[in-house]
């Protein structure tokens, strides 16, 4: 867990890195601005996403700028015409910006075991892994490459509101799902969805259920990772099948009924 000087100073150089990013959209610097939002993901996994709501809530508006075929078209014009993006009009580009209010504290939560990613994946559980490796359909057994921590921050924070919507209606989905009503989503590797759960609900606020346990496998069954997510999470999954199996069908139960009258959760 990092300690709150440690999250002031990735709070500053998030802050830093967001203005260098704005300022590379204002010249159309569309290879600087591409850098910088990687690098600006790859900071905020450096944090668990309850500190980072409010930068990653920054991010997707760029990440709408960045997409933008007209933003795009200009800004390959403009290099390729050769036109300078250090306008000299823009001085202050180059100045070391100042902190930023991102920096403030983060709101202080309940105090709740926070674990790095890693901690949830197969490899950590062997017996969990050869469970859901021998269920695997033999025309998929080629895992796909696992991804940057920023690139998974940055997933993660895109489901949760297809997740929100899922419980409101009443639902559960599965990854095959979700990619088709998110085309951007790549399949990932089997430890990185599971990185994508425990991220999903990690910023959960109290009283909140586990979003992650709307995603099933198979004709709609428990995901095999769930117990794993769950317990690390803080909601004790007992061993047994047959208890994490209703552990599992009440969080999708208290999922529904608390997100059926809610179409998204307020932010702070």
């Amino acid at each position: 867990m990092r300690t709150p000087m440690e999250i002031a100073y990735l709070h500053r150089s998030l802050s830093h890195t967001l203005l260098d990013l704005q300022r590379a959209v204002e010249r159309w610097a569309v290879a600087d601005a591409t850098d910088l939002y990687a690098l600006a993901w790859a900071q905020v996994a450096q944090a668990p996403p309850s500190e980072t709501r409010k930068q990653r809530e920054e991010l997707q508006a760029f990440k709408k700028v960045l997409n933008s075929p007209a933003w795009l078209e200009e800004g390959h014009r403009r290099a390729a015409a050769g036109i300078r993006q250090d306008d000299p009009r823009r001085q202050t580009s180059a100045v070391q910006p100042s902190p930023r209010p991102a920096e403030e504290p983060a709101r202080r939560r309940a105090p709740r075991r926070v674990v790095k990613p890693a901690e949830v994946t197969g490899a950590n559980h062997p017996s969990l892994h050869a469970a859901s490796s021998s269920s695997r359909n033999p025309a998929h057994t080629a895992e796909p490459p696992q991804l940057e921590t920023g690139r998974l921050s940055e997933i993660a924070t895109e489901l949760r509101p297809l997740l929100e919507q899922t419980a409101h209606l009443g639902a559960t989905t599965s990854w095959s799902r979700m990619r088709k009503r998110f085309p951007a989503l790549p399949r990932l590797h089997r430890d990185d969805e599971s990185v994508v759960l425990w991220l999903v609900d990690e910023e959960r606020q109290d009283g909140e259920p586990l979003l992650s346990a709307l995603v099933t496998v198979g004709d709609r069954q428990m995901h095999p990772r769930f117990p794993v997510i769950a317990e690390q999470l803080g909601l004790p999954c007992p061993g047994t099948p047959t208890q994490q199996q209703m552990t599992w069908s009440y969080e999708v139960l208290k999922a529904h009924q608390y997100w059926r009258h809610r179409h998204s959760r307020p932010r702070a």
